[in-house]
C-alpha cells in the first residue's frame, strides 16, 4: 500500500512540475530565437512607405467618389452642392 502512495505522489509531483518547467523551456526557446536578427521583420523603407501611402490615398479618393455617386439623386450631378 505504501509503495502505491509513493508512486501516486511521484506522479502528482511530476504533473505539478510539468507546467512551469514546460513554460520556462518555451520562454527560453523563444528568447534564444530572437538573438538572430531577421531581415524580413524590419519592415519597408521610407520610400516604400510613401509609395504605399500615396496608393492608399488614391484608392480612398476613388472609393469616396464611388460612394458619393451612389448616394447622389439620379437627376442631380454629384459635383454640385
Amino acid at each position: 500500500m505504501t509503495q502505491t502512495v509513493y508512486v501516486a505522489e511521484g506522479l502528482y509531483s511530476l504533473a505539478l512540475l510539468a507546467c512551469p518547467v514546460g513554460m520556462g523551456l518555451m520562454m527560453w526557446m523563444m528568447m534564444r530565437g530572437k538573438k538572430q536578427p531577421d531581415q524580413s521583420q524590419e519592415g519597408p523603407g521610407p520610400s516604400q512607405t510613401d509609395a504605399e501611402l500615396t496608393r492608399l490615398r488614391a484608392e480612398l479618393d476613388q472609393l469616396r467618389s464611388e460612394a458619393r455617386d451612389r448616394s447622389a439623386p439620379p437627376g442631380r450631378p454629384s459635383g454640385s452642392s
